[in-house]
């Protein structure tokens, strides 16, 4: 419980800094210590509480209303599709996929830093885009490599990005808990679990935030990247062992 306290610490840094990607840390390294369903269970209450606040306090920033409702509701969508994948695959299959979903968010970032998407482009693709996403937080509960690229590439600014992203995440949200618990992947003990995830969580976002000021980007960007690489490796060789 102690290394996923820190998971938890490291993950409202980065959603402090950034405004999202807090599943990206944390829920690698709880699937590492337990299973993917675990961690996944673990990170619902977070990401449904914190994203409505985000999303409330964001909300007059957010990018156009109709792009920003298509995108949720494929991603909600989406996240159904993901979650039923989620109670009939194995274990080891979803360690993997959890690694490889890692892999290419650090891949894409690390070949693309500077890719741009076109508006009208990224209007075309939002459903398909939104839903393969949300399928991703269902399955693994990562949705980064897919989510935070695409709104990335448009180049919105800190506050349109986080207000968007934050709708995106509180509506899959949304999706997966009732389907969660009627597999009974969320108990009533893994919410009590989750509900205490909002501690570390929500407490480390301010100096998430305040470390964002001090430290450049870039320097961020590449700790956070080579700690993603190390958890991915360790991902799949538990996967495969």
């Amino acid at each position: 419980m102690l290394f996923a306290f820190i998971a938890l610490a490291l993950g409202g840094l980065l959603k402090g800094a950034t405004g999202a990607g807090a599943p990206v840390v944390a829920v690698p390294v709880i699937a590492m210590l337990y299973d993917v369903r675990f961690a996944v269970a673990m990170l619902v209450v977070p990401n449904l509480i914190t994203n409505l606040w985000q999303g409330w306090k964001y909300r007059r920033h957010m990018m156009p209303l109709p792009f920003t409702l298509r995108f949720a509701a494929a991603g909600m969508l989406g996240a159904g599709i993901g979650t039923v994948m989620l109670a009939r695959l194995p274990s080891d299959a979803l360690l993997a996929l959890v690694a490889v979903a890692v892999f290419a968010y650090i891949a894409f970032r690390l070949a693309r830093p500077d890719w741009t998407l076109a508006s009208g482009l990224a209007r075309r693709v939002v459903l398909p885009v939104g839903a393969v996403a949300g399928v991703l937080q269902g399955a693994v509960g990562v949705s980064a490599p897919v989510s935070i690229t695409f709104l990335n590439a448009m180049r919105p600014d800190r506050a349109a990005f986080v207000g968007t992203i934050s709708v995106f995440f509180f509506a899959m949200s949304l999706s997966q808990i009732p389907l969660l618990a009627h597999y009974g992947i969320l108990t009533w003990e893994r919410l009590g679990w989750s509900m205490l995830a909002l501690v570390p969580l929500m407490g480390f976002m301010p100096a998430g935030a305040a470390l964002s000021r001090r430290v450049s980007k870039a320097t961020f960007d590449r700790l956070i990247l080579a700690l993603l690489g190390l958890i991915a490796l360790r991902l799949l060789y538990q996967a495969l062992s």
